[in-house]
């Protein structure tokens, strides 16, 4: 069963699932899913709790043993599993795919695991978790319903914001979701329950959104470009290396340019995408997004750009690296002329 992260709450207010499994590339929001369903578990009498980290060197076994080490007086337990590297490795994906078969009786499980790739979705593994119990994707919303979801936060604490204030947090958080919570957080304690203004808000809210190339490549596929300036702005502030944008700028026109070929030659597009190694079904939507606005000529111009910019970083040839990468990244966000 999949869980919506606004949904968790209803659910737990029903009966509970014998397993729950969190992953996700948001910390906060895995936090406070694990936090809801610990607390749930709580107050449906799983008073004791025993923390597993599978980590190196960590026994199998052991996740057995705490399922048959049941309380002397009777009480229920949770069992909590961390999986910090987010792969259990072959004598651990047997031993929860045992675990998930024989869920034991007066035991609630709840497995942690971050941000998870589309090799460890497909795994043995992680389908017999999914088939025992719930499963929480905890991913931070996109930019654009960043807003709605610091409005739901604001509505928690009696706060509300106008739409031009909402926006101003989510560009000065974007990519931080527990800096946007604490800066929620300083509302709250600034101002009293009721409507804030802009200008309330600005006072208040610091700029701590974090930029990472993953962010960057987003922002070109959508065809962004005001957000692509700003996070290579952020990016040039962090000190962010040249050749690792480099390879990004480079690595996605490759792709986008192998795909529009193909479309050009009416060739299959998934058989496209799998050449191109492209198996994460968001990336792929993102590129089948991209590609009504992407002509080869614009392409192939683009791919001239970032040779130039490779020179530029080798130093032989002058020029303002920064600004070559604006331009790169107008040149790939802009629509092409039919």
């Amino acid at each position: 069963m999949q869980l919506r992260a606004d949904r968790l709450d209803a659910h737990l207010a029903g009966a509970l699932a014998p397993l729950y499994v969190v992953h996700g590339d948001e910390p906060l929001l895995a936090i406070e899913a694990g936090d809801a369903i610990r607390a749930a578990a709580r107050g449906r009498g799983f008073v004791e709790r025993e923390v597993l980290v599978a980590g190196a060197g960590f026994k199998w076994d052991g996740l057995l043993l705490a399922a048959g080490n049941l309380s002397l007086f009777g009480g229920n337990k949770l069992i909590d599993l961390r999986i910090p590297g987010g792969k259990p490795g072959r004598e651990g994906g047997e031993v929860l795919q045992h675990y998930c078969a024989r869920l034991p009786g007066g035991v609630l499980t709840l497995v942690t695991l971050p941000q998870l790739d589309w090799a460890a979705r497909k795994a043995a593994w992680f389908k017999a978790l999914a088939q025992a119990g719930a499963v929480l994707e905890a991913n931070a919303p996109a930019l654009a319903e960043l807003p709605a979801w610091i409005a739901a936060r604001l509505a928690r604490q009696g706060q509300s914001a106008p739409a031009e204030a909402l926006e101003f947090i989510a560009a000065h958080v974007e990519g931080n979701l527990l800096a946007a919570h604490q800066e929620l957080q300083k509302l709250g304690l600034l101002h009293p329950p009721g409507p804030l203004s802009l200008a309330q808000v600005e006072a208040a809210v610091l700029n701590v959104a974090r930029y990472d190339v993953d962010k960057l490549r987003a922002a070109l596929l959508e065809g962004d470009a005001a957000r692509c300036a700003r996070l290579l702005e952020g990016l040039r502030g962090e000190n962010a290396a040249p050749p690792l944008l480099l390879w990004a700028f480079a690595s996605e026109n490759r792709t986008l340019a192998a795909l529009r070929a193909a479309q050009d030659a009416a060739r299959p597009l998934a058989a496209a995408l799998r050449s191109e190694r492209v198996f994460d079904d968001r990336r792929a939507a993102a590129l089948q997004r991209a590609l009504p606005r992407l002509r080869q000529p614009q392409l192939r111009a683009a791919l001239l750009a970032a040779a130039r910019i490779d020179r530029m970083i080798k130093g032989l040839v002058k020029g303002d690296v920064w600004d070559e990468f604006l331009q790169l990244a107008l040149r790939l966000s802009a629509s092409s002329p039919r």
